[in-house]
């Protein structure tokens, strides 16, 4: 049901006009410290949201891809806590702070999906924390493969999911291989 929502609430929301825009790689949607004047939609390519650390290191928050928001919870903020950077040429679609604002006061059941957009988004911090607290590459894994239904990622996409457990390559790769029936 969540996931119905979550689906309608995207494509609620790109038919609400917008504008479009295209990223080159390697370029920034918006820089932390900027005022909050807009919300964002993937629509294909993706952004990464880097929150740099005192020490000098950073950590991405966000890997969005197509039909991801990107940085949703600055809707309530007044200036973003993170850069957006652009990993891959990216095409966004961008609304109005103000007129998502107005939208979400005037509008109950579009309130009502982003509420459940949001809850689904905790759900999957969650789920990513709880995966990320695993000694193991071994337990890690499972808990990806748990979270994800069992659902093996599309040809060439387990490096993506390597990252997303934060593992290297190779560690996975050796992981899938001791799993492999002999």
């Amino acid at each position: 049901m969540i996931q119905i929502m979550y689906e309608d609430f995207i494509e609620h929301l790109i038919g609400i006009p917008h504008k479009q825009r295209g990223l080159v790689q390697g370029s920034y949607l918006f820089h932390q410290s900027d005022p909050v004047e807009a919300i964002f939609v993937v629509d294909e390519g993706s952004v990464e949201l880097i929150r740099h650390q005192r020490d000098g290191g950073s950590i991405v928050l966000q890997r969005a891809s197509a039909r991801a928001i990107v940085a949703e919870a600055s809707l309530y903020s007044e200036s973003y806590h993170c850069d957006a950077v652009v990993t891959l040429p990216t095409v966004v679609f961008e609304w109005s702070k103000g007129i998502l604002i107005k939208r979400l006061e005037e509008d109950k059941g579009f309130a009502n999906l982003w509420a459940a957009h949001l809850a689904r988004e905790v759900q999957s911090a969650r789920g990513q924390i709880e995966i990320l607290s695993q000694k193991t590459v071994a337990e890690r894994l499972d808990g990806w493969l748990a979270w994800q239904g069992n659902n093996l990622p599309s040809k060439g996409g387990w490096k993506e999911v390597a990252r997303q457990i934060g593992v290297s390559p190779e560690a996975l790769y050796r992981e899938l291989a001791k799993r492999r029936p002999k």
